[in-house]
């Protein structure tokens, strides 16, 4: 696409009618809430002959571009017939309908329309290159914003700092870091926003050092700033860089706390979490979906039910939708917790579920013995006409599993693969193993694992050793265990299930054979390890 015109600006036609004479019409049709409105004010402007001004032309086609909500194609197609019957279109009037078309889904209508404003009378503005420009920047259309570079340096805005800080976040965001820094140098103005979208690139490609770099030497550092440099060090795990910055900000927003409260999440330093965000209760920052969603999924792996019931409580009480991503952690919680009729009650009262909701309800179930209701629930979510993912077979499947619906577990492992296209992951594998070896079937369950001929099917072993074990085959019992050994000799557990098997049957001979084995291969068992919630704090003992 290649942006010409010409240079030449004819005198702007004299208004047919004033539009200051009529600021009541223009006012209802600023707040117009329907299109129906905005048709009243189009029709009395041009009973009055008031659309024959340019300025009230173009407040009514603004108008129009407003309307939101479900009737924005609809008001944007209006927009472009008020917008065709414009006898003089001013500039306000080409940057509402660039504008409308750079927000919108189809943004290279704005560079079209761009195209036809440069063959007009009427020349681009400061005002019409970031519109441009972002519309550039969604079409990841560079070689267009380089021209539109051309143009701005041409019409003389070289030095505007807003047309110049969209130019570097367009190639900041295209990842053209070394162009995007170039641009940064010859700007002869800079500012703080400047900084942020040159250290915003740099932390997205994982250039930190760089980006510390031109941190550091900054003199004005918004909050955005630093949460910027943060949200990187915590995406490349780099956690105590991440902290020693956040101790170090002056101010603390939202964005700050989440970013640090799910670095901690991320390494399952759930304590220090529930911790963070105690700190954070104190230092009067009100927490959003995003830090309830992480505090509540620490809560539902340390076991802090109490925690949990305060948070759920708090959203309560400020009115928070539960829906999406914080239904599902509240499901989680009380599932874990053993609280599954409050999981239900969570559940039946969300509105708006999406697939994680459906999947954590399911595998809850499951996890509580209830495997038939988890069926019923999945079935109801395909009748629905919610699409099933991966783990969505996964709590299906373990299900089956905990409740020993073999015959429904194969069926639906089955309608995976065939009807639903999903290829089976070793954690699908693992479920139906140990399905069949609950029901007895470890014959066909060594024979599946055996077929698969995965690397590293440990997984597989360990269920069928178990199974094994408590139906008493210690021939299979030994097979199994050897496949183990033989796939991770330093992992105590495979040693562990073998002795206990021999043990169980009396075989104390063997049971102390395997055990000497162990020490002479110098294996150590992992300590049992368990938690108690008490006044709100989480503690955690070792056993010996």
């Amino acid at each position: 696409m290649v942006f010409e015109s010409s240079d030449s600006l004819p005198s702007v036609k004299t208004m047919a009618a004033s539009a200051s004479s009529h600021p009541a019409i223009l006012s209802f049709a600023a707040m117009a809430s329907s299109l129906d409105e905005l048709r009243q004010a189009h029709a009395h402007m041009l009973k009055t002959g008031l659309f024959h001004s340019s300025f009230a032309a173009g407040r009514l086609v603004s108008s129009a571009v407003a309307l939101g909500g479900n009737d924005h194609p609809v008001a944007l197609a209006y927009a472009h017939s008020l917008f065709a019957h414009v006898g003089s279109r001013n500039s306000f009037v080409w940057n509402t309908m660039i504008r409308a078309h750079a927000s919108s889904g189809d943004p290279e209508a704005a560079l079209l329309l761009f195209l036809r404003m440069l063959h007009s009378p009427v020349l681009p503005d400061k005002f019409t290159f970031p519109f441009v420009l972002k519309a550039c920047s969604s079409l990841l259309a560079l070689e267009e914003a380089r021209q539109v570079h051309a143009r701005v340096l041409k019409s003389g805005l070289g030095s505007d700092l807003f047309v110049m800080n969209t130019l570097l976040h367009v190639l900041a965001s295209a990842r053209c870091t070394m162009e995007a820094r170039k641009l940064f140098e010859r700007m002869p103005n800079r500012d703080v926003i400047s900084r942020n979208a040159l250290i915003s690139s740099y932390v997205e490609q994982g250039l930190l050092a760089v980006a510390r770099n031109l941190f550091d030497m900054m003199t004005e550092r918004k909050v955005e700033t630093w949460n910027f440099l943060i949200s990187g060090y915590v995406k490349n795990g780099l956690l105590d860089d991440a902290i020693e910055l956040f101790i170090d900000m002056p101010i603390k927003d939202v964005v700050s706390w989440n970013a640090i409260i799910t670095g901690f999440n991320h390494m399952g330093r759930f304590d220090d979490v529930l911790a963070l965000f105690r700190d954070m209760q104190c230092s009067d920052v009100r927490p959003d979906s995003c830090t309830l969603v992480t505090v509540l999924c620490a809560c539902a792996q340390v076991g802090a039910l109490a925690l949990g019931e305060w948070v759920h409580a708090y959203i309560h009480r400020n009115g928070i939708k539960v829906e999406g991503f914080l239904a599902t952690a509240l499901v989680d919680l009380y599932s874990k917790s053993g609280c599954i009729g409050q999981a239900l009650q969570v559940f039946n009262s969300t509105l708006k579920k999406d697939i994680s909701t459906w999947n954590s309800m399911i595998y809850g179930l499951g996890s509580h013995g209830r495997g038939e209701h988890a069926v019923l629930l999945f079935q109801e979510m395909l009748a629905l006409g919610f699409a099933p993912n991966m783990t969505t077979f996964i709590s299906v499947l373990s299900a089956c599993n905990h409740t020993g619906l073999l015959d429904e577990g194969r069926r639906i492992f089955d309608q995976m693969v065939k009807s639903h296209k999903i290829e089976p992951t070793i954690e699908h594998y693992g479920c139906l193993v140990d399905l069949l070896g609950r029901a007895g079937f470890l014959k066909e369950a060594e024979e599946l694992i055996n077929e698969l001929h995965l690397k590293d099917a440990s997984v597989l072993w360990e269920s069928l050793l178990g199974a094994s074990t408590r139906h008493g085959n210690v021939t299979l019992s030994k097979s199994a265990a050897k496949q183990l050994v033989d796939l991770h000799p330093r992992d105590s557990s495979s040693y562990v299930q073998l002795s206990n098997a021999f043990a169980s049957m009396g075989r104390w001979d063997d049971a102390r054979q395997v055990r000497d084995m162990m020490s002479l291969r110098n294996v150590r068992k992992e300590p049992g390890c368990s938690t108690i919630e008490l006044d709100g704090i989480v503690h955690e003992f070792f056993a010996g």
